[in-house]
């Protein structure tokens, strides 16, 4: 072999090594053109220990509905006092003004209305109910470009929207094998989705619950050009000192 060959190949064959496949990057590979996936599941998230929730009641009569909405004082200079939000606590209720105390841990921001429709139709006439969740908020660590805690605007978010918000995966990133924690009330689920099939858009978890933990692990690229940077010394000395045997041998 040439001398002059011998330093390209140990070069190319180390950045072989640290790439990344198109199979292992691209998003929705068996998606085909035109192709239409008709997805029947019915979200709707349930409250867990710990939401705070944000509850108005209003009727046609606003003096009615006074007694069911909690206010702090206003302070000097504030033009509207501030509702107070309800916490479910670790029972899953929340003391409600007048009503006492009201199930809410496992229901739907629906069937909470209608719990609360229900127990106030003894006191108002076609109330009007107003629930909000304050602390949705989802957790996308590892290989993504700005991991970190994002808050939810709005009842919903899916696995592509929080991943967006966190300017998607790395070139490093599995795409194959994401995982996604979820805590419902102290017990923990774990469930993997793969992003490059279309499949993904009809997993358990393409939608995420408040608190969810999506953690995106290091590809098989990642971790060879991890070990090969945490040993870059004794690879180049290595290196070198194969070179220049080679090179050795093959001018006697």
């Amino acid at each position: 072999m040439n001398r002059k060959n011998i330093l390209p190949l140990v070069i190319f064959t180390l950045l072989l090594i640290g790439c990344a496949s198109k199979e292992e990057v691209v998003y929705f590979q068996d998606a085909k053109d035109y192709e239409t996936l008709v997805n029947d599941t019915q979200y709707d998230y349930k409250f867990k220990i710990d939401d705070v929730l944000s509850i108005h009641i209003s009727t046609l009569d606003p003096q009615a509905s006074v007694p069911f909405n909690l206010f702090r004082g206003a302070q000097e200079g504030d033009i509207r006092p501030e509702q107070v939000d309800y916490i479910i606590d670790k029972e899953g209720n929340i003391d409600f003004p007048v009503l006492g105390s009201l199930k809410m841990v496992g229901l739907s921001p629906s069937e909470a209305k209608e719990l609360l429709r229900n127990r106030l139709e003894d006191y108002l006439k076609d109330p009007i109910i107003n629930i909000r969740l304050k602390n949705f908020s989802v957790t996308v660590l590892g290989e993504v470009n700005r991991p970190g805690t994002y808050p939810v605007n709005g009842e919903q978010i899916t696995i592509l929207e929080a991943i967006g918000m966190a300017n998607d995966l790395t070139i490093k990133g599995m795409r194959t094998n994401v995982l996604v924690i979820r805590d419902f009330n102290g017990t923990k689920a774990y469930y993997r989705i793969d992003l490059t099939s279309k499949e993904c858009l009809e997993s358990p978890v393409y939608y995420l619950t408040q608190n969810d933990v999506v953690y995106i692990e290091p590809n098989n690229s990642a971790i060879t050009s991890s070990s090969l940077d945490n040993r870059a010394t004794i690879a180049v000395s290595i290196a070198s000192l194969l070179i220049t045997s080679t090179v050795l041998i093959l001018t006697r």
